[in-house]
């Protein structure tokens, strides 16, 4: 962390000079000493420390200034730091703009020129001020810090952007952290800018784009090769797996995602049926050491980017961003996964990022302490999710409209839910409406036996409700079934127009689809496990076939 800083404002060159150089003598270890020619530029100077994150203990301002006087800027820089002691440098026949400063800027002290001898006049008066601020204040927040509502989607999106991406940050709500307004008038930005998120090195970035903040943090978004030999669509267990075993194999291979790493399972506060970790791992911990083990051995990883299409050209595959951009690659696994299908019920699209969120249990959870929460589903993410809430809200109530758990859920999470005081479950229920002004307020829950309809109150609404897999992206001659699932493999034989597409002399290989080199792992396809182990091991798989294949090329 920086030192503090003692602050000295004067229009005089000598006399700043001066009390820099005494002030430089006895305080230099513990705190950095700053000056400014004006009070313009010495409140400019604060502005800047604020959006830094930086600490000032004291403003030390001579009174007769052009432009700006003493007092003004004392009393202007309260505004800024409140707790910075103020004192200000007077003529013996300035003591009535003393007096007044005191009334007006919350003067702490006044000195009279000249200071000297230091170690009688200036020292002993600055000790004890310092002594005074190091007992009151307390260190600037340092690091990223992300400004904004919590009912706004744009915040919202900003924040699971950054928590998805395992970036930290500081999350200060402008409703309801004084710190968050104060570090947005130092900066100059009003509230149609927010989301506002604020750098170490004192910029900022208002209500930006996840795109904008990936490339602010110095994240590559172009590709280093012409031509991979595996590119990975999605990278959730089964991407992250073949991105470890095709870089550790020696394939050139690519990693992309359309929003972060981890996918639904990133999102996950604790897994605890994955091999090796007896005591339960987080997803975000899992996704972390993936990641990291992946571009060790070699893989190269984008995001945010999406992939919009793909299309066939002499056996290569061109992948077409978003952005327009194209990507090459002679073999490709499409490991997208699923997302979670929309809420119907009315007011569900409105609050959608303002008290209703889609897997972001992790994300969220710390704001609703002591609120009271819903989730929708009966899947171990739903359970997981309303696991992780309890650990804040007051209540937590989990809607389901079957009469159990016990066909969607692993066990071990119905246990520790029928242990957990705080989560309630709501069989035979569904969610008929939801109601509020700019965020959830009340829910309105119908009952599936006798249905009769109550409104409740509610501050935030978690959906995790029947996946839709993520397959649109990829070209009409991957075959699906009717749901959408990519079907690979033997299951492909015995689909009808099956040798309508397939034209190879060879039958599909395990994992393939019905484009040779186009593979799918994970949820995406059709008679996936739904684990992370299963979606693990199929992504592993994966790259023995891509070298099978890329042997017959």
């Amino acid at each position: 962390m920086n030192k503090p800083v003692l602050l000295v404002v004067d229009d005089d060159p000598q006399v700043l000079a001066a009390v820099r150089r005494d002030l430089r003598s006895r305080y230099r270890e513990h705190y950095t000493i700053m000056s400014a020619a004006s009070g313009q530029e010495a409140l400019t100077a604060a502005r800047e420390l604020k959006s830094r994150g930086d600490s000032l203990a004291i403003v030390i301002s001579d009174q007769r200034m052009p432009g700006m006087q003493g007092s003004e800027v004392l009393a202007r820089s309260r505004e800024v730091y409140p707790l910075a002691r103020r004192v200000l440098f007077t003529a013996y026949s300035d003591i009535e703009a003393a007096v007044r400063a005191i009334n007006e800027a919350h003067l702490d002290h006044y000195l009279s020129k000249p200071w000297d001898p230091p170690e009688e006049c200036l020292f002993p008066v600055i000790d004890d001020l310092l002594d005074a601020w190091q007992a009151e204040y307390l260190p600037e927040a340092k690091g990223i810090r992300l400004v904004g509502d919590q009912w706004s989607p744009q915040s919202h999106a900003i924040k699971d952007f950054l928590a998805s991406n395992l970036i930290p940050y500081r999350w200060l709500d402008i409703t309801r952290n004084p710190d968050a307004r104060v570090l947005l008038d130092a900066a100059g930005i009003n509230a149609g800018e927010l989301p506002a998120l604020f750098f170490e090195d004192g910029s900022v970035l208002r209500n930006p784009e996840p795109r904008q903040v990936a490339e602010r943090l110095g994240r590559s978004l172009s590709a280093a090769f012409d031509v991979y030999d595996l590119a990975i669509v999605g990278a959730g267990p089964a991407g992250l797996a073949a991105a470890v075993y095709g870089a550790s194999e020696g394939l050139r291979t690519l990693l992309l995602d359309r929003r972060a790493p981890g996918g639904q399972a990133g999102s996950s506060s604790r897994i605890e049926n994955y091999l090796g970790f007896p005591a339960g791992v987080s997803g975000s911990d899992l996704t972390r050491r993936a990641l990291l083990q992946a571009q060790r051995l070699g893989a190269e990883f984008l995001a945010p980017l999406e992939v919009t299409g793909v299309s066939i050209d002499a056996g290569y595959k061109r992948l077409t961003l978003a952005d327009g951009r194209e990507i090459v690659t002679r073999s490709l696994l499409a490991a997208t996964g699923m997302f979670y299908r929309e809420l119907p019920a009315p007011g569900v699209a409105e609050h959608t990022g303002a008290g209703v969120y889609y897997g972001a249990a992790t994300t969220e959870a710390p704001v609703f302490s002591d609120r009271r929460a819903f989730v929708v589903g009966g899947g171990n993410s739903a359970g997981q999710g309303a696991m992780h809430l309890a650990r804040y809200a007051k209540e937590v109530h989990i809607v389901v409209r079957r009469d159990s758990l016990r066909d969607t859920m692993s066990q071990y999470l119905i246990d520790q839910i029928e242990k957990t005081p705080n989560i309630h479950v709501r069989f035979r229920t569904q969610i008929e409406r939801v109601e509020g002004e700019g965020h959830v307020e009340r829910i309105a829950l119908t009952s599936l036996d006798d249905g009769l309809c109550r409104v409740e109150q509610a501050d935030a609404l978690l959906v995790f409700i029947g996946s839709r897999p993520m397959s649109d992206w990829l070209p009409p001659d991957v075959m699906r079934d009717a749901k959408g699932f990519v079907l690979t493999g033997r299951d492909l034989i015995a689909t009808e127009g099956y040798t309508r597409i397939w034209k190879e002399r060879r039958e599909p290989l395990p994992l393939e689809t019905s484009v040779p080199g186009v593979f799918a792992a994970g949820d995406l396809r059709t008679g996936a496990m739904n684990r992370v182990a299963s979606a693990v091991g199929e992504g592993s798989m994966v790259v023995r076939l891509a070298h099978e294949y890329l042997a017959m090329t």
